[in-house]
Protein backbone atom coordinates (compact mmCIF):
# COMPACT_ATOMS: atom_id res chain seq x y z
CA UNK A 1 0.00 0.00 0.00
CA UNK A 2 0.96 3.51 -0.76
CA UNK A 3 2.36 5.73 1.96
CA UNK A 4 1.35 9.41 1.22
CA UNK A 5 3.52 12.08 1.67
CA UNK A 6 2.59 13.66 4.81
CA UNK A 7 2.25 10.59 6.63
CA UNK A 8 4.58 10.60 9.39
CA UNK A 9 4.32 14.17 9.25
CA UNK A 10 0.98 15.25 10.61
CA UNK A 11 -1.85 13.91 12.28
CA UNK A 12 -4.43 12.92 10.05
CA UNK A 13 -7.32 15.87 10.15
CA UNK A 14 -10.94 14.79 11.59
CA UNK A 15 -13.60 14.41 9.95
CA UNK A 16 -15.18 17.80 11.36
CA UNK A 17 -11.85 19.47 9.70
CA UNK A 18 -12.63 17.70 6.75
CA UNK A 19 -15.85 18.80 6.49
CA UNK A 20 -15.22 22.29 7.31
CA UNK A 21 -12.29 22.26 4.42
CA UNK A 22 -15.34 21.16 2.12
CA UNK A 23 -17.56 23.57 2.84
CA UNK A 24 -15.11 26.73 3.15
CA UNK A 25 -13.59 25.95 -0.22
CA UNK A 26 -17.38 25.67 -1.54
CA UNK A 27 -18.44 29.01 -0.19
CA UNK A 28 -15.10 30.31 -1.36
CA UNK A 29 -16.32 29.51 -4.95
CA UNK A 30 -19.81 30.59 -4.97
CA UNK A 31 -18.98 33.34 -3.43
CA UNK A 32 -16.25 34.37 -6.36
CA UNK A 33 -18.88 33.25 -8.86
CA UNK A 34 -21.62 35.40 -8.01
CA UNK A 35 -19.15 38.71 -7.70
CA UNK A 36 -15.88 38.15 -9.11
CA UNK A 37 -12.21 39.97 -8.23
CA UNK A 38 -12.39 43.61 -7.75
CA UNK A 39 -14.48 44.14 -4.35
CA UNK A 40 -12.98 45.31 -0.73
CA UNK A 41 -11.94 43.03 1.57
CA UNK A 42 -14.40 43.81 3.77
CA UNK A 43 -17.34 42.67 1.02
CA UNK A 44 -15.73 39.41 0.80
CA UNK A 45 -16.13 38.58 4.71
CA UNK A 46 -19.54 39.95 5.28
CA UNK A 47 -20.25 37.04 2.18
CA UNK A 48 -18.34 34.99 3.64
CA UNK A 49 -20.11 34.98 7.10
CA UNK A 50 -23.05 35.20 5.52
CA UNK A 51 -22.71 31.74 4.19
CA UNK A 52 -21.03 30.37 7.16
CA UNK A 53 -24.12 31.32 9.19
CA UNK A 54 -27.04 29.81 6.27
CA UNK A 55 -25.21 26.89 6.88
CA UNK A 56 -25.36 26.78 10.28
CA UNK A 57 -21.27 26.56 10.54
CA UNK A 58 -20.49 28.43 14.38
CA UNK A 59 -17.65 31.35 13.11
CA UNK A 60 -15.81 34.31 15.37
CA UNK A 61 -14.77 37.14 12.91
CA UNK A 62 -11.81 39.48 13.20
CA UNK A 63 -11.31 37.26 15.90
CA UNK A 64 -8.82 39.00 18.58
CA UNK A 65 -6.00 36.32 20.26
CA UNK A 66 -3.66 36.94 23.08
CA UNK A 67 0.21 36.03 22.16
CA UNK A 68 1.86 34.97 24.99
CA UNK A 69 5.95 36.06 24.59
CA UNK A 70 7.88 35.07 27.76
CA UNK A 71 6.32 36.13 30.28
CA UNK A 72 4.76 38.61 28.29
CA UNK A 73 0.45 38.68 27.29
CA UNK A 74 -0.31 40.65 24.55
CA UNK A 75 -3.59 40.80 24.92
CA UNK A 76 -4.57 41.75 20.58
CA UNK A 77 -1.16 39.97 19.42
CA UNK A 78 -3.47 38.40 16.75
CA UNK A 79 -6.71 39.48 14.60
CA UNK A 80 -8.09 36.36 12.99
CA UNK A 81 -10.14 37.62 9.89
CA UNK A 82 -12.58 34.74 10.45
CA UNK A 83 -12.50 31.89 12.99
CA UNK A 84 -14.80 28.77 11.42
CA UNK A 85 -16.11 26.23 14.74
CA UNK A 86 -12.86 27.29 16.53
CA UNK A 87 -10.94 24.84 14.47
CA UNK A 88 -9.98 26.39 11.00
CA UNK A 89 -7.94 29.94 10.06
CA UNK A 90 -8.88 31.86 7.34
CA UNK A 91 -6.94 34.75 6.13
CA UNK A 92 -8.99 36.75 3.70
CA UNK A 93 -7.46 38.94 0.66
CA UNK A 94 -8.46 41.03 -2.35
CA UNK A 95 -5.16 42.18 -3.48
CA UNK A 96 -4.09 42.14 -7.29
CA UNK A 97 -0.76 41.26 -6.21
CA UNK A 98 0.09 38.17 -3.95
CA UNK A 99 2.13 38.52 -1.24
CA UNK A 100 4.40 35.57 0.09
CA UNK A 101 4.64 36.86 3.51
CA UNK A 102 0.42 36.18 3.45
CA UNK A 103 1.52 32.28 3.82
CA UNK A 104 3.80 33.19 6.82
CA UNK A 105 1.41 35.35 8.52
CA UNK A 106 -1.24 32.09 8.20
CA UNK A 107 1.71 29.71 9.51
CA UNK A 108 2.07 31.58 12.21
CA UNK A 109 -1.47 31.93 13.47
CA UNK A 110 -1.82 28.20 13.13
CA UNK A 111 1.50 27.57 15.51
CA UNK A 112 0.39 30.50 17.93
CA UNK A 113 -2.76 29.36 18.55
CA UNK A 114 -2.11 25.42 17.84
CA UNK A 115 -4.58 25.02 15.00
CA UNK A 116 -3.66 22.76 12.82
CA UNK A 117 -6.13 23.92 10.00
CA UNK A 118 -5.95 27.25 7.88
CA UNK A 119 -6.89 28.71 4.65
CA UNK A 120 -5.65 31.74 2.70
CA UNK A 121 -8.14 32.81 0.18
CA UNK A 122 -7.59 35.89 -2.12
CA UNK A 123 -10.55 37.03 -4.23
CA UNK A 124 -8.67 38.99 -6.25
CA UNK A 125 -8.06 36.47 -9.41
CA UNK A 126 -9.50 35.19 -12.48
CA UNK A 127 -10.30 31.76 -11.57
CA UNK A 128 -10.87 31.01 -7.77
CA UNK A 129 -8.38 27.91 -7.79
CA UNK A 130 -5.56 30.03 -8.32
CA UNK A 131 -6.27 32.08 -4.75
CA UNK A 132 -6.81 29.36 -2.65
CA UNK A 133 -4.02 28.09 -0.35
CA UNK A 134 -4.67 25.38 2.58
CA UNK A 135 -1.77 25.37 5.07
CA UNK A 136 -2.02 22.48 7.83
CA UNK A 137 0.37 22.85 10.85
Amino acid sequence: MAQSYTEGFYKPLSEREHWLAKQIVDIAYHIHKALGPGLLESVYEKCFCYELKKRGIPYKKQSSTPINYDHLIIDDGLRIDILVDDLVIIELKAQENYHPVWEAQLLSYLKLTGKRLGYLINFHVPLMKDGIKRRIN
